[in-house]
């Protein structure tokens, strides 16, 4: 069975760091500790923090991008090359501002929704027929947001997804989770 590419998406600097546009590493830090993986490690080549594991019968390469989220596509690129994957071998977990929060979506073949990272997967790949984990980061306040002047929700959106999760959204954070894996798992017989 061929090696999967499960990347998580995400920015590096430390300030992102548990905030809800980097929920793709978050949930990459609860897969790899749930499968017992290896420390992830800085893959210079592809610029990414890597680690390769198993999960149950079939070989996975974790990858957490050090690009910033709209440049995920050329870190995506260099592993799938390396690793001699093709776009059916990608799972992306992502975070989705049209998804209410504790809920997720698998998506394939399906366009970005404006996520700017996906759209950089793509393109890298030159097919949108990959598997998606879409975590919902939506609450109500943004719904308000949406209805105001185009400058006021654009900021409103950016401050959003780069805050962090409260105490309460965490304890959702990590039932979510155990579902997702679950999900992953189903994903990898594909």
């Amino acid at each position: 069975m061929a090696t999967k590419l499960i990347v998580g998406i995400g920015n590096p600097d430390p300030e992102y760091q548990n905030t809800r546009h980097n929920i793709g590493f978050l949930f990459l830090d609860y897969l790899a500790k749930k499968i017992g993986a290896n420390d992830f490690e800085l893959d210079k080549k592809s610029n990414a923090l890597v680690s390769k594991s198993k999960i149950e019968k079939t070989s996975v390469v974790l990858a957490k991008p050090l690009s910033y989220v709209n440049k995920s596509g050329d870190v995506v690129g260099k592993l799938a090359g390396s690793n001699k994957l093709k776009a059916k071998d990608l799972i992306v977990i992502q975070d989705d501002l049209d998804i209410e929060f504790g809920y997720f979506k698998n998506s394939f073949d399906k366009n970005s929704g404006g996520h700017k990272g996906i759209d950089s997967i793509i393109k890298a790949m030159k097919t949108k027929a990959f598997q998606r984990v879409r975590i919902g980061i939506a609450v109500r306040a943004l719904q308000k947001a949406r209805q105001q002047s185009a400058k006021k929700r654009d900021k409103f959106v950016q401050d959003f997804v780069l805050s962090k999760f409260t105490k309460k959204e965490e304890e959702t954070v990590k039932a979510m989770f155990k579902e997702i894996y679950e999900r992953v798992l189903l994903l990898l017989k594909h």
